[in-house]
């Protein structure tokens, strides 16, 4: 009976090897994402990070419930997603209809699979949160605290995005009062998220919800936030205001003080953000050659 048991011990200590291997592995992705964030070339990131996200989602087929890995993937996707997807089908639409709205409909497929990693996220402290704030309305929010803070904010940012591509369809239309529960539920545990990434977030919702003109001062209120929160080192507000309040306000002047505000940003000097930087930087070079398209006069 002495070699069976051994083996059987072995055998444990073997699994246990593995699992921990795992763990420490999903550990190390799970904060990978501030390596991608300080690079300074967003083409190296775009050929890099389908490999990366494809290598997370793997790991978690042995490790599901890693809260960490779980939060990482979901915005790795929504970062993919906006970086990648949307900004060339927004590049595209004026040129190639067809092509622009196959790229849009990829963006909001990666945008609901990163909503679906940060459900999963959340329900590793929750157990069945998304079921909850469904039948609750939104109002099973009120479980969720400080350390649900990353997971809230990605699985918010992912939702609203396919919402904002998805406004044909009444389904989506109807998960907005959710998304709206989580981002007043994040703005009560942490209304300084991320140096104003979620001010940010807020700019770009409020602008889009039904309503928008009668939401321009809302807008601003965060825009002044983003900035202030980030010793306005962002390139991000900058050109959503532009986009959002100065289009809809037909203010072509401030349009392009605000974009050329955004591209005098040093990306250098804030590391931790230069990929973001970068990527707002082309969105905001490409704005200005459709400022005349934007405006009237």
């Amino acid at each position: 009976m002495a070699i069976p048991l051994v083996l059987g011990t072995w055998l444990a200590g073997c699994a246990s090897l593995h699992q921990y291997t795992v763990n420490r592995l999903g550990d190390a992705l799970a904060t990978s994402g501030s390596g991608f964030a300080a690079d300074d070339d967003p083409e190296l990131i775009r050929a890099a990070a389908p490999f990366s996200l494809k290598l997370m989602e793997s790991l978690l087929q042995e490790t599901p419930e890693h809260a960490g890995l779980l939060t990482a993937t979901a915005a790795g996707f929504t970062e993919y997603a906006y970086a990648f997807v949307q900004e060339d089908a927004d590049e595209l639409e004026a040129h190639d209809l067809a092509a622009s709205l196959e790229l849009q409909r990829r963006a909001r497929d990666l945008y609901v699979r990163a909503r679906d990693y940060g459900m999963r996220a959340l329900e590793t402290r929750h157990p069945k949160f998304r079921e909850r704030l469904r039948r609750t309305s939104g109002s099973a929010v009120a479980e969720l605290g400080q350390a649900d803070a990353p997971a809230i904010y990605w699985t918010a940012a992912a939702w609203a995005a396919s919402i904002s591509l998805d406004k044909d369809s009444p389904a989506a239309l109807a998960d907005l009062p959710l998304v709206d529960a989580m981002l007043h539920r994040l703005e009560r545990l942490d209304a300084d998220y991320d140096h104003g990434a979620l001010d940010s977030l807020l700019m770009s919702y409020e602008a889009g919800r039904p309503g928008a003109r009668d939401r321009q001062r809302a807008v601003r209120h965060h825009f002044e936030r983003a900035v202030r929160l980030s010793d306005g080192q962002k390139a991000g507000p900058y050109v959503m205001l532009a986009e959002t309040v100065c289009v809809q306000a037909q203010d072509r002047r401030e349009f392009v003080a605000e974009l050329q505000q955004a591209l005098t940003i040093d990306t250098a000097q804030q590391p931790q953000w230069q990929l973001e930087n970068r990527v707002m930087q082309r969105r905001a070079r490409w704005l200005l050659t459709q400022a005349d398209q934007l405006f009237l006069d």
